[in-house]
Formats: C-alpha cells, sequence, structure tokens
C-alpha cells in the first residue's frame, strides 16, 4: 500500500482511456494513489480490470476505481463511459484521452492504405474528440476540470521512419487541444497535449522489432535511452492537478530531449535507465 503519495488528486474523479497497459494503466494506477477515483477504460476490459485491481492492492482498500470496456471511436460507448464517472463517483474533474494506435502496416502516403488510415483517424483523432465532447459537458456541471490529450513527438518534429496516419493523426491531436483551451479557458476547464518521447511501451516495441529499428530511434534521443510509461503518467498527474492551474493549450514535451535536438553526440547512444525504473 502507497503511503508516501502527496495526494494532489484528492476528491478529484478521472477517466484514463487506453488504462489496460502503458501510459494509461501507469497513469489510472497513479492517479488513484494520489487520491483521485478512476475510471479504467479500455477496449481490453480484462486489462483495465487489472488495473482495478493494481489500485485496490496500492490504496489498500476497493471501490476507488472501475474498469469499463469503451472503443473511443464510438460516440455512444464514450458518452456511456462519462456518465459512468457522474454516476459512479458523482462527477468528472480529469479526462486523460490516452488510447491510440499506431498501426504495423502504417508507413508512408504512397503505401498506407485507406482502412488503415481511416482506423488510425478514428482512434485517434475522433475518440479524442468525443473524450473532450462529453467531459466539457460534464466539467461544465462540475465548475470545471483538466483534460489532457496524448499526442507524441512526431507532431512536433515528423517520424524517423514512415508513419504518415500515426503522425498525422498526432498533429490534429496538437491542434485540437490550442483550439479547445482557448474556447474553454474561461470555464475553467483547462485543455493540454502530452507529447511522449519514444517509450518503452508494447506498442513501440512491437514496431520497432529489430535492433536497428531501435537505434535508428535512438539516435535521435539525447538522453540516449527509452523513456518510461511512468515517467509519462507523472508529466500527466502534474497537467491533471492544481498545481497547473495557469496551464492549457500547451504542448508538453516528455521526450528525453528529442525535440530540442537533431542527433546525439557521437559515441553517445545509449545510457542507462533511471534510478527505480
Amino acid at each position: 500500500m502507497s503511503t508516501t503519495t502527496s495526494q494532489r488528486l484528492a476528491g478529484k474523479v478521472a477517466i484514463v482511456t487506453g488504462a489496460a497497459s502503458g501510459i494509461g494503466f501507469q497513469a489510472a494506477v497513479l492517479f488513484a494513489t494520489e487520491g483521485a477515483k478512476v475510471v479504467c477504460a479500455d477496449l481490453n476490459l480484462a486489462g483495465a480490470q487489472a488495473a482495478v485491481e493494481r489500485i485496490a492492492k496500492e490504496i489498500g482498500e476497493e471501490g476507488r476505481a472501475v474498469a469499463i470496456k469503451v472503443d473511443v471511436s464510438s460516440e455512444d460507448q464514450v458518452r456511456q463511459c462519462v456518465e459512468t464517472a457522474e454516476k459512479q463517483f458523482g462527477g468528472l474533474d480529469v479526462m486523460f484521452n490516452n488510447a491510440g494506435i499506431m498501426h504495423p502496416k502504417d508507413d508512408d502516403a504512397l503505401t498506407t492504405s485507406e482502412s488503415v488510415w481511416d482506423l488510425t483517424m478514428n482512434i485517434n483523432v475522433k475518440g479524442v474528440w468525443y473524450g473532450c465532447k462529453y467531459a466539457v459537458e460534464a466539467m461544465r456541471r462540475r465548475g470545471g476540470g483538466s483534460i489532457i490529450n496524448t499526442a507524441s513527438f512526431v507532431a512536433i518534429v515528423g517520424a524517423a521512419t514512415p508513419q504518415l496516419a500515426y503522425t498525422a493523426s498526432k498533429g490534429a491531436v496538437l491542434a485540437m487541444t490550442r483550439e479547445l483551451a482557448a474556447v474553454h479557458a474561461r470555464e475553467n476547464i483547462r485543455v493540454n497535449s502530452l507529447c511522449p518521447g519514444p517509450l518503452k511501451t508494447p506498442l513501440l516495441m512491437e514496431f520497432l522489432d529489430t535492433e536497428e529499428k531501435k537505434e535508428r530511434r535512438l539516435v535521435h534521443v539525447p538522453m540516449g535511452r527509452f523513456g518510461e510509461a511512468i515517467e509519462q503518467a507523472k508529466a500527466a498527474l502534474f497537467l491533471a492537478s492544481d498545481d497547473a492551474s495557469y496551464v492549457t493549450g500547451t504542448d508538453f514535451a516528455v521526450d528525453g530531449g528529442l525535440s530540442s535536438a537533431y542527433v546525439t553526440p557521437l559515441g553517445q547512444t545509449t545510457s542507462p535507465s533511471p534510478k527505480g525504473f
């Protein structure tokens, strides 16, 4: 059971989409240990339930989190997810639109199929739009809140290897976030993008399936390593909390320095993992 948290989300209710693995799983657990009641949403219901079980173990009690099966490309399912948060926990303060895909057949403009493009856009763009739409309605009833949309460093600097649909979808997330932030700022609804660098998650490791591909990506990262999902979760925690009360419309890059550098110095392509990981 966690005993060293600052309870930065005490009294708040959060939804985390993509909660079955990676950033979403870590964020759901972290938000709960920081005091939030959490709806763990994912198409993989078993994985979302595993997050709920982990939360119960971490905080030493049950009932602070629920799992719900959600396909974020379905407007009706996203609406029901937000309704679950309000009915189960009394409202919604934090919406972490984190669910997304990076299709293995996503490539350049010449070879990416229309089906891969449409699937990517439906999940990565429409899914975020639906999440924002129903979160805004719920947060108006709550008197404000924080929306966090997972984008990517590729929306800022472009990908080292072709993944056009994914890159375009994440660029759309950045643009959507900025506009929503401006529109809803005076309603006390903050909207920010989280822009992760390359992470050691199943999503990316499945895509970077050879050492050559991994090294090709890492040559652009000054820190010389892949990030960890928990590092992104901690960044999301800041944006979710009142510590970020004057932060809205940002593209919050948590990328090991990637977006601020061209290539790493020679002989410095790798580095050890941070302490604690």
